[in-house]
């Protein structure tokens, strides 16, 4: 008895403290035609029972890029801030006097950050390692993911977006190209980057010196992929000046084989094969492994500039941790009916690890771990639970150092920029058509911490960042 009394005062304690949606918050959305029903808010104090603000907090809505608070905390927890992937290079045939009579095999393990500069000095060091000229094949062992072909047209029809590039098991410089249009007078000149063998643009832009909005610079011609060149066709205004882009051209076999021709020319080596997609034999021998940057640079990465197929490669990193010492019945059971590093399994995986934290989010929906998703979902309650529950965390310090510094970097550079509240707020964004969120912690003056989540489902929520930008700075005065 004297237990439930507890509990039903801590419950009126915790509701007698909330307060209503700020009147500055209420006033920009009302501006923007957002409802208050299309909203979800939720703000609670470090290590604090019960809500200062609580709205809609039990309504499941999609996070978008917010999401990736939970795959980037759960990868702190089971795979540990030292975390590093590898990459194999094996060699198929036999090794003299710098000839190699067979196979070059690259195997990845889902590097999610396997820059140009890396790839560059890790083929460097298989020069000097001894492996000069290559008779055979370039094969690239993608099978440690095991997922079905991806359509980067999926999700908005424009597959040329870095942002939708697909994981793959050997992500080498997240499979993109930079192109960079320099005006030059009254001409223009296309700068690719990186090399690429056998790659070719053609480049049919005509310089335009209307007046048109640079915020949408790019809207005025378009990137045809074809084959092994792409083709730019349209106008580009030459008022925007300097301006660059990175974009997918190439599928990931192609483009690895088309990067590795050009840099093993660079470094003095030749291939007499083509690259393809195959295994590392039986009899292929182990002859460099790669590691990444650890994990907690990794993080920083996803959440600062919200990198979406980094993201993807981390949450189907996860899967490999399903064979957790204390789960090891179950472990191998799912490793059985699973086998590869999939979707299911990361799934799995992130839901196994919620519970065993006592995290319960019936409503939660994964997809990818990303956020770019249509059908993602959680409520604004539990985000706020999960951030609550990484504050106590012994690696707490990681997680909150990977989140963007309003008014200084990464998504939120911009916002809030001349504010009392910049600088104190680590924030991680999320905005897709019809959805804009934030989460994250706020530093008030009076040096409370505090947790803002606010999420807004609407067609209009492009507008609402005012709105957003109107809680923070209220929280940051409590």
């Amino acid at each position: 008895m004297r237990l439930l009394f507890t509990l039903l005062s801590l419950l009126f304690t915790a509701n007698a403290q909330a307060v209503a949606l700020p009147h500055s918050v209420q006033q920009e959305l009302k501006k923007v035609g957002i409802p208050l029903n299309a909203v979800a808010v939720e703000v609670r104090e470090v290590d604090k029972h019960g809500s200062l603000i609580a709205l809609n907090t039990q309504r499941a809505m999609n996070p978008a890029s917010t999401m990736k608070l939970i795959t980037t905390y759960a990868a702190l927890d089971l795979l540990g801030p030292a975390y590093t992937w590898k990459t194999e290079a094996w060699l198929d045939g036999e090794l003299k006097e710098g000839v190699l009579k067979g196979n070059l095999i690259l195997k990845g393990h889902g590097d999610p950050k396997f820059t140009i500069e890396q790839f560059w000095l890790w083929l460097s060091e298989l020069r000097a390692r001894g492996l000069r000229d290559i008779q055979g094949d370039l094969i690239l062992d993608r099978s440690f993911y095991d997922l079905p072909a991806h359509d980067p047209a999926e999700f908005d029809n424009d597959a040329v977006r870095a942002y939708n590039v697909g994981p793959d098991a050997l992500l080498i410089n997240f499979n993109t190209l930079r192109l960079r249009y320099i005006p030059n007078g009254n001409g223009l000149t296309v700068v690719t980057e990186p090399p690429l063998d056998g790659f070719m643009l053609d480049n049919r832009l005509a310089p335009n010196g209307g007046k048109v909005n640079c915020d949408n610079w790019d809207d005025l011609f378009q990137v045809q992929p074809l084959g092994d060149s792409v083709v730019l066709q349209g106008d580009y205004a030459l008022e925007c000046g300097e301006r660059e882009q990175n974009l997918s051209v190439m599928p990931h076999t192609r483009y690895v084989g088309a990067l590795f021709g050009a840099i093993w020319k660079e470094l003095g080596g030749s291939i007499k094969g083509k690259e393809r997609d195959g295994l590392v034999s039986a009899n292929a021998a182990l002859f460099s492994t790669h590691r990444s940057e650890p994990l907690s640079g990794i993080i920083r990465d996803i959440n600062k500039y919200s990198n979406n197929v980094m993201a993807r490669q981390l949450f189907l990193t996860l899967g490999s941790a399903i064979n957790d010492p204390e789960e090891q019945n179950t472990s191998e059971q799912v490793s059985n009916k699973l086998g590869s590093m999939n979707i299911e399994r990361s799934i799995l995986t992130t839901q196994m690890w919620l519970m065993r934290n006592q995290l319960h989010f019936p409503e939660l929906v994964l997809e990818n771990g990303a956020g770019l998703s249509r059908k993602e979902r959680i409520t604004a309650s539990h985000m706020a639970q999960l951030l609550q529950h990484a504050s106590n965390h012994p690696l707490s310090a990681e997680l909150e150092a990977s989140l963007p510094i309003l008014g200084v970097d990464g998504s939120v550079k911009k916002r809030l920029k001349k504010s009392p509240a910049a600088s104190h707020a680590h924030l991680k964004t999320g905005t897709l058509t019809g959805v804009k969120t934030i989460a994250g912690y706020v530093r008030a003056k009076s040096g409370k911490e505090w947790i803002v989540v606010f999420f807004i489902n609407h067609p209009y929520a492009q507008r609402g960042q005012d709105a957003q930008d109107a809680l923070i700075e209220w929280v940051q005065q409590h």
